[in-house]
């Protein structure tokens, strides 16, 4: 009976004795002191529906970082886009997001469909991707040629509080026209697109990136126009409205347009919350612009983004983080 006890205690002090080798033996088993496994640092990238031009980038941000950063975790998530991505960094559900930089401007300045919620002042720019442009097209048989012969017409002027809405009557006032000179048709980018090619309506903004898909189906039933928007306008605009870039739509982006023609766009933008960590927001704005080729390979909007254009259309404060990167190279 004594053997067996203190055989039974000998096995006890052996299993203690190895619980605490274990215990004492770093994280990644080398056996050098003082070493631990590098803190997870998740990043929650919110994008768009998976069908558009977010959701990709998104997802190559992700590959970026998580390659790139010691320790990250970094993940695209589709979401329901730019009013919904403000809300997820504001409520800290979303450490990155791709905003158009009109609506990031609304947030921040609590304006348009802001109004009632008061400034979201816990976002801070990285930088401006690519353009998103302000497309107004017109019914071959409407007889307009410019911005001033919409008056009296029937416009698709974009989905009531969305961001294509506020373009329109941004650019239509900056012309002198309020919507009292024509008849808007608050319609979605869908219906805008179904009515003008029906010939239901007179004119439609459109605020996408170009070619826009819908456009040139279009153009395929009907004769359509792209109505320029005039350099003094655009000028004027970019003063009034800083998320406001000039962009021109090369000649034969779509069938019948012989001409390129001149227009605005706003912005496709990364944010970040206010109180992201200075070294881990300059972490990943130096990753992302050493990667640039895996932003391209992803999708061809991604090879818009480059270093000397960032900046273009920024319509809110840079992250220190961001603001740090950028005194480095520029």
């Amino acid at each position: 009976m004594f053997k067996t006890n203190r055989m039974l205690m000998i096995l006890m002090a052996l299993v203690l004795m190895g619980a605490l080798i274990v215990g004492c033996t770093p994280a990644d088993g080398n056996g050098d002191e003082g070493e631990v496994e590098a803190e997870t640092i998740f990043i929650s990238i919110a994008t768009g529906g998976t069908g558009g031009v977010y959701y990709p980038l998104g997802g190559a941000m992700a590959k970026i970082f998580n390659e790139n950063i010691e320790g990250a975790n970094a993940n695209a998530e589709a979401t329901g886009a730019s009013i919904a991505n403000i809300q997820l960094v504001e409520d800290g559900d979303a450490q990155l997001a791709l905003i158009q930089n009109d609506i990031s401007y609304y947030a921040y300045e609590g304006i348009e469909m802001y109004e009632d919620k008061g400034k979201q002042e816990s976002v801070r720019g990285m930088a401006t991707v690519y353009p998103e442009t302000i497309q107004i097209v017109a019914h071959g048989d409407s007889g307009i040629e410019s911005v001033e012969d919409m008056v009296g017409k029937k416009v698709a002027v974009g989905d009531v509080g969305s961001g294509t809405e506020a373009n329109a009557r941004q650019i239509l006032a900056a012309h002198g026209i309020t919507y009292d000179d024509i008849t808007p048709d608050y319609l979605s980018f869908a219906e805008a697109a179904d009515n003008l090619r029906d010939g239901h309506i007179d004119a439609a903004f459109i605020t996408a990136g170009f070619p826009t898909a819908a456009i040139t189906e279009i153009t395929q039933v009907s004769d359509v126009k792209i109505v320029p928007v005039a350099q003094d306008i655009v000028d004027a605009l970019k003063v009034d409205y800083p998320f406001y870039t000039g962009v021109e739509i090369p000649a034969g982006t779509y069938r019948g347009q012989d001409d390129d023609v001149n227009t605005v766009a706003v912005m496709a933008m990364l944010v970040v919350p206010a109180d992201m960590d200075e070294e881990l927001a300059y972490s990943m704005t130096k990753a992302l612009f050493e990667n640039l080729d895996v932003l391209a390979a992803a999708h061809d909007r991604g090879a818009d983004l480059k270093l000397e254009s960032a900046l273009d259309g920024m319509s809110l404060p840079l992250h220190p983080g961001v603001q740090k990167y950028f005194d480095e190279v520029m």
